[in-house]
């Protein structure tokens, strides 16, 4: 079977000297790192890794996905391990804003969602890698590496992943519902809106619920996005 790294795709090189810093006895570069994930034990225990690697570095961590670039132009660090789920601004939203502001900054997404559509929303984000975080430390650091070094690095299992169906189990109906939902709307505005009952709303928002597998009707928005079915 072929491994991780010769499934990597080449990603465009950045510009020699931007944000990284070299050990001062002259030596490689260490990778400098932001860390968002807003889980302190995960977070933690991500930091305690890292740490063991002698070129690899965390200079900052941030819990909330919308100060994620204002912590980057302040570190200037190589590359921003990111939680895909974050509070204030999800992962790929930050991804995506960092490919625009702060392209010399790589991005390595985190997840432990292996849906179809989470993976289609990362490369349109340019992220420079996606990663279970199931997936081993050594391997961890090898994708922290890959993606300072320049290029893509797509984890095995969420590429099969998007080979799946991933058809929207919802009707078209039922999207206009959860959409208006995750716009902060009320049942009962739904209903003034759609022209509904506000008891049809709320039948249709459990039935997205349980279409969707999901815990309540934040996850149900949640799985949705990720899927790629509110765009």
């Amino acid at each position: 079977m072929e491994s991780p790294h010769k499934r990597s795709i080449q990603y465009h090189s950045r510009p020699k000297g931007v944000g990284q810093s070299t050990v001062p006895d002259g030596g490689p570069h260490l990778i400098r790192i932001l860390l968002a994930e807003d889980m302190h034990m995960v977070r933690g225990a991500l930091v305690a890794l890292l740490a063991l690697e002698s070129d690899l570095e965390v200079v900052a961590e941030v819990e909330r996905g919308d100060t994620i670039v204002s912590k980057v132009l302040e570190c200037r660090p190589d590359i921003a391990i990111i939680d895909v789920d974050l509070p204030g601004m999800d992962g790929l939203s930050a991804a995506s804003l960092l490919a625009e502001q702060t392209p010399w900054c790589r991005t390595l997404i985190l997840t432990s969602l292996g849906r179809p559509g989470t993976l289609r929303k990362a490369l349109a984000a340019r992220v420079g890698g996606f990663l279970l975080k199931e997936a081993p430390p050594a391997r961890l650091a090898d994708a922290v590496r890959e993606v300072s070094a320049g290029k893509r690095v797509i984890d095995p299992q969420l590429a099969l992943a998007a080979f799946d169906n991933g058809e929207n189990p919802l009707t078209p109906r039922e999207v206009e519902v959860l959409r208006m939902a995750a716009d902060g709307a009320e049942a009962a505005e739904i209903a003034v809106r759609l022209f509904l009952s506000v008891g049809t709303v709320r039948n249709y928002l459990t039935t997205i619920v349980t279409k969707l597998n999901a815990r309540n009707r934040v996850d149900a928005i949640r799985v949705a996005r990720e899927s790629g079915w509110l765009m």
